[in-house]
């Protein structure tokens, strides 16, 4: 995940919480190709996934939070923390799958469910509350996620990243109704050289928090999996591809570094800004 090293953003997320009760679903696998085990990675004295765990406990307005998983050493961990534990199949291709899988273990009266993916422990509790909102505000949406406006600052770091082979992120194209158009790990939309620079440009880093309705949910898992998926390895994809409207939360970051843990790299920095937040 790009590191957001500007505090500079003023965007607002114009959203308030729904009185609409909803939960959050935090998938964890233990078999990563990039960190194995990385769920129980110690930070600052706390497991990865109790630090997850812990931000989405700490989100106004949630119902109830659940860890889903396959894998028994989590599942042993999280209740030792005093978490609730869905088991799921090993065979979920990712946490949108693995969240429709652990429906069962939310009560029915809860049509919102969010995944907060269990890398993400800095994910601030505004930036879930907003998805809320916004999937509440658009009836027929079948999912909801947050993006940030890049800096100019930012813009520029992506476009390097991507002029050297690498992707610093993954940026969306919104339409003027606040619908997702198209997500890629491109930078999207093509900025001409000559207006590079404009603070105002419709260049949205995506942050990969979901909240869904149960029937987006159902919807999405029997959707075959997307050409268009496999090839950018974006899970929400497939919502697109099946024609399943997905809204966007313009959201503000506050000076928050959005580090997800995928490396060993990834601990000192998380740390740090735990640290600076005073979380213990």
């Amino acid at each position: 995940m790009f590191r957001w090293a500007s505090s500079t953003s003023t965007i607002s997320s114009g959203s308030t919480l729904s009185d609409q009760p909803f939960a959050i679903v935090i998938p964890a696998r233990f078999a990563s190709t990039r960190y194995p085990g990385k769920p129980l990675v110690p930070l600052n004295g706390k497991s990865l996934i109790q630090r997850s765990w812990e931000a989405a406990m700490a989100v106004p307005g949630c119902a109830t939070v659940i860890i889903a998983t396959d894998d028994e050493r989590i599942a042993q961990a999280a209740r030792a923390f005093g978490a609730t534990v869905a088991m799921t199949p090993e065979a979920c291709a990712n946490g949108t799958e693995r969240c429709a899988a652990a429906l069962s273990a939310i009560a029915d009266d809860i049509d919102i469910i969010v995944n907060l993916q269990g890398d993400a422990p800095l994910t601030p509790p505004w930036f879930i509350t907003a998805i809320v909102a916004r999937l509440v505000a658009d009836a027929a949406a079948a999912m909801a996620t947050p993006v940030v406006r890049a800096t100019p600052a930012v813009h520029g770091r992506l476009l390097a990243d991507q002029a050297a082979g690498r992707v610093g992120g993954t940026t969306a194209a919104v339409s003027a109704g606040g619908r997702a158009l198209y997500f890629s790990k491109a930078v999207i939309p093509h900025v001409p050289e000559k207006q590079r620079g404009d603070p105002g440009l419709p260049v949205f880093l995506h942050i990969g928090a979901y909240a869904y309705r149960r029937a987006g949910l159902a919807a999405y898992v029997a959707a075959p999996v997307s050409a268009l998926e496999l090839l950018e390895g974006l899970e929400q994809l497939r919502f697109l591809d099946a024609d399943l409207p997905v809204a966007v939360a313009e959201v503000d970051p506050r000076g928050r570094d959005m580090w997800e843990l995928n490396n060993p790299q990834d601990i000192a920095p998380i740390e740090a800004a735990l640290t600076a937040l005073g979380i213990a």
